[in-house]
């Protein structure tokens, strides 16, 4: 900074000639030659006399005169450097030339010679690592090119310095260099700071690029499509697709438009985070603001479409493609067919499978036939997925290891492990050697048949073999203590899965917090849920479920509630589990005016309570004989779920002795169906006779067969 504070660029030439003056003082090449005389050879300049550049002896001129010479007539030499001096072939000892004689030869060149020449130094040197990270030089080249009024060069050098600083970590020290130099006569322009943008946002420090757009406001440099496209990449590409939306909205507003990559970009991003919805928006309003989705957006916005298994949405969307001039490729008809089988439609999806064969111009590719045959093992059909496999070899396409491995977790899922194991063996034949993803649906497959000790026997032989465990490896495991009981090892494999950089996805630290809640541990439970926010992750209904039975378990029904009503600070609404487990609770501390508030809450949502929640609510209100309280439970249901809940209402009230109400319950029920359950019919009887309360069970008869005849 004391440099930058020392230049003056009130007469160009004066500053510069003041660093040459001090170079040629510190210089030891008076009694030292820095080249032989072999190396000068007289030169004709526009901006010297041909003639007084010959008389001048070579062994009279300083090393900086020397430098300047030699640059100067290379330059001449080279034609092409006029307008990109870039490319500068020096016959020079790089390792001889110091710092100090570097940032000289620059100040001079651009003094006397003009800015090209000047420049064409300063990009030689910097293809040296001696010089590529030495600060002084850009500065000193950026001053000089200042100095000569050569501003679009200036930031030519300052673009490149940012480049080449972020090479080594150190782009904030210099962009800070960026900011002192204003002060000295450079220009901040768009440009400029776009260039910061665009590299911190490649180097993931999109936090950075976000200060430098803060710093653009402030120092009023506008930005343009280009700034708000670079963060905006950035963020997806970081994954923090809710920063992302914030800046293309407000680049919208600004009326930018994006372009089709970043686009493609955008909608992948969301799709991978389940915001396809808002990718879909996103795609319709840069539409109507004017941009023509090309193939590659449409195929993009179609997979995001697919992969949630919005067919409808999708072929809709295909609709719209084809009446705007594209043809759907093979790869579009691969991911149609894929979200068919994922909702089940198989057949749908071998019609359209089908149709690819019949064409004359796209036929199904490795990945259509996998596509398929994941479909028909979801479906356990897998002697069509077989017959497929083998058709696809016949067609002479070579099945991938993704296409082995989505049979063999067909077979899993179905319990033969030998045809597993069979398929493993033939995979390694074929020269296409198992990979984590095809042991992980072995294990998977073995841990939900019982079979784990066989499942991490075959786990420590892929490990022998240097495949590495993932995400899904470490979930499968943790998901397995947490059926065991074993919460001391599933977090054991908790951190262990952090230690080698894989972090959580929401649902596993579901399960983990749902397996705290059933044996008790809200202290662990609420530690995980507080850590799920810290990372960012969106906790979802189950999640909160989870909690809310857990407090409910615990007979901490205020912890209960709260978490209920937080639910929406993170877009989640309550369904009837979520419901009909504070309910529960609710009565358990006889609360029955607050579980009947949240009771009739949940049915004008359209909610429909289960069975459990329904004959608690009234049984609660039975056992303090409020009869009225709850028939008005009951007569919010339709007749079905009305005569259900009453049946299993009155062998309730059998068990616990409570005759007289379970016969008014039996006598409101002859009013609407005069077919009784026979197991609740000799419940009531059995415990009439057992309370000796004989007279109900003749006046209940004498109703029945009233009804009958």
């Amino acid at each position: 900074m004391q440099f930058l504070a020392s230049l003056r660029i009130l007469r160009p030439h004066g500053f510069f000639q003041k660093l040459c003056s001090f170079q040629q003082r510190s210089s030891v090449s008076a009694s030292v030659p820095f080249f032989s005389s072999t190396h000068v050879h007289p030169i004709s300049s526009p901006h010297h006399d041909s003639s007084s550049s010959s008389s001048s002896s070579s062994s009279l001129q300083s090393p900086v005169q020397t430098i300047c010479s030699i640059v100067l007539q290379t330059y001449i030499r080279q034609p092409h450097l006029r307008f990109s001096p870039s490319k500068l072939n020096l016959d020079m000892d790089v390792d001889s030339l110091t710092h100090e004689q570097a940032i000289s030869v620059v100040a001079s060149l651009a003094s006397e010679e003009g800015s090209m020449v000047a420049l064409s130094f300063f990009y030689w040197a910097i293809g040296f690592p001696k010089f590529r990270h030495f600060m002084r030089l850009y500065i000193v080249c950026t001053m000089s090119l200042i100095g000569k009024c050569n501003l679009e060069r200036a930031h030519e050098v300052v673009d490149c310095m940012i480049g080449v600083f972020a090479e080594i970590g150190k782009l904030k020290e210099a962009v800070d260099m960026i900011y002192d130099m204003r002060n000295q006569g450079l220009v901040l322009t768009t440009r400029v700071m776009n260039r910061t943008i665009v590299v911190a946002s490649e180097m993931g420090l999109v936090e950075y690029a976000d200060n430098v757009f803060d710093e653009m406001s402030s120092r009023g440099v506008s930005p343009d499509s280009c700034t708000y496209k670079s963060i905006i990449v950035g963020y997806c590409r970081n994954g923090n697709v809710l920063e992302a939306d914030r800046w293309i909205c407000e680049m919208m507003e600004r009326g930018f438009v994006v372009d089709n990559a970043t686009l493609t970009l955008i909608i992948k991003a969301f799709c991978e985070k389940s915001f396809v919805n808002r990718a879909l928006w996103f795609f319709h309003k840069v539409t109507k603001m004017g941009l023509s989705p090309n193939l590659i957006n449409y195929s993009s916005m179609i997979s995001g479409l697919c992969m949630r298994g919005s067919v409808r949405q999708a072929f809709e969307l295909l609709e719209e493609m084809v009446r705007n001039g594209w043809k759907p490729n093979v790869y579009i008809h691969t991911s149609l067919i894929h979200g068919l089988c994922k909702k089940g439609w198989t057949e749908r999806a071998f019609r359209l499978f089908l149709k690819l064969v019949r064409s004359d111009n796209y036929k199904p590719n490795v990945h259509t036939y996998t596509a398929m045959i994941s479909g028909y093992c979801k479906e356990e059909k897998l002697n069509r997925a077989e017959m497929l496999f083998e058709r696809m070899k016949e067609q002479g396409m070579v099945p991938n290891t993704n296409t082995y491995t989505t049979l063999i977790d067909g077979h899993c899922k179905a319990g033969n492990f030998t045809k597993a194991y069979e398929l493993m063996e033939l995979m390694c034949n074929e020269g296409f050697f198992p990979n984590i993803c095809t042991y992980n649906a072995v294990v998977d497959g073995l841990c939900k048949r019982g079979r784990v000790e066989e499942a991490f026997t075959l786990l420590n032989k892929a490990f022998r073999n240097q495949i590495e465990a993932d995400s899904v490896t470490y979930t499968i495991l943790i998901s397995e203590q947490c059926k065991r009981a074993d919460m001391n090892q599933a977090l054991m494999f908790l951190n262990k899965m952090f230690k080698v950089g894989f972090q959580p996805d929401i649902h596993l630290y579901t399960t983990l917090i749902a397996a705290f809640c059933r044996h008790k541990l809200m202290k662990d439970s609420e530690k995980l849920f507080d850590e799920v926010v810290k990372l960012g992750l969106v906790p979802t209904k189950e999640t909160y479920t989870s909690m809310i039975c857990g407090y409910c378990r615990e007979r901490k029904i205020s912890s209960a509630v709260k978490f209920f009503r937080k639910m929406s600070d993170h877009g989640c609404s309550p369904d009837s589990i979520s419901y009909g487990a504070l309910i529960s609770g609710l009565c358990k501390e006889s609360r029955l005016d607050e579980a009947r508030q949240l009771y009739d809450t949940m049915i004008d949502q359209g909610l429909s309570p289960c069975e459990v929640t329904r004959v608690t609510l009234t049984y609660e209100y039975c056992k303090t004989e409020d009869f009225a309280s709850a028939m008005v439970i009951l007569e919010r249901l339709n007749k079905k779920l009305w005569i259900r809940t009453v049946h299993t209402l009155i062998r309730k009230l059998c068990c616990e002795k409570k005759v007289a109400m379970a016969a008014l319950f039996f006598h409101k029920l002859l009013d609407k169906e005069v077919n009784v359950d026979r197991v609740a019919l000799a419940a009531f009887i059995t415990a009439c006779s057992e309370s000796n309360k004989y007279a109900l069970v003749s006046d209940l008869s004498e109703r029945i067969s009233r009804g009958i005849s």
